[in-house]
């Protein structure tokens, strides 16, 4: 199993204060980032290692893979007119040196097993050379 890269880890920004809110998002958790999190937890994706409800700076993602530097979003209808604030956002992970993928929770909840290949084919988390 391909372990945590550390230094991508703890060398991002952190708001202490989110820390009670990302817990309680866990704890929440929609019906589609559940099921993606049964098949990326644990190394199950490639063998990397995710995290769920990952605070950086001032955002909490759905998703983030320490070894490849990538943030998952799991897109629901929280995310309904919110264009603005979203690019706002993922500008700002961006200039970090942050991949973000977006999935929408339809095609987690309707096409798992195509959403799951389609992300392993992403360049994203193919091995660099």
């Amino acid at each position: 199993m391909t372990r945590r890269k550390s230094k991508n880890y703890f060398s991002l920004p952190f708001n202490p204060r989110l820390k009670q809110y990302a817990k309680e998002l866990r704890k929440a958790g929609n019906l589609a980032e559940v099921l993606f999190w049964q098949q990326v937890h644990k190394g199950k994706f490639m063998g990397y290692d995710f995290d769920r409800q990952k605070i950086i700076g001032n955002y909490i993602v759905d998703f983030y893979c320490s070894n490849c530097q990538v943030i998952v979003e799991i897109d629901g209808s929280s995310h309904d007119n919110k264009q603005e604030y979203d690019a706002k956002r993922d500008a700002y992970f961006i200039s970090l040196g942050l991949e973000v993928i977006h999935i929408t929770a339809r095609d987690v909840l309707d096409n798992l097993g195509d959403t799951m290949r389609w992300l392993r084919a992403h360049s994203a988390f193919q091995p660099e050379e």
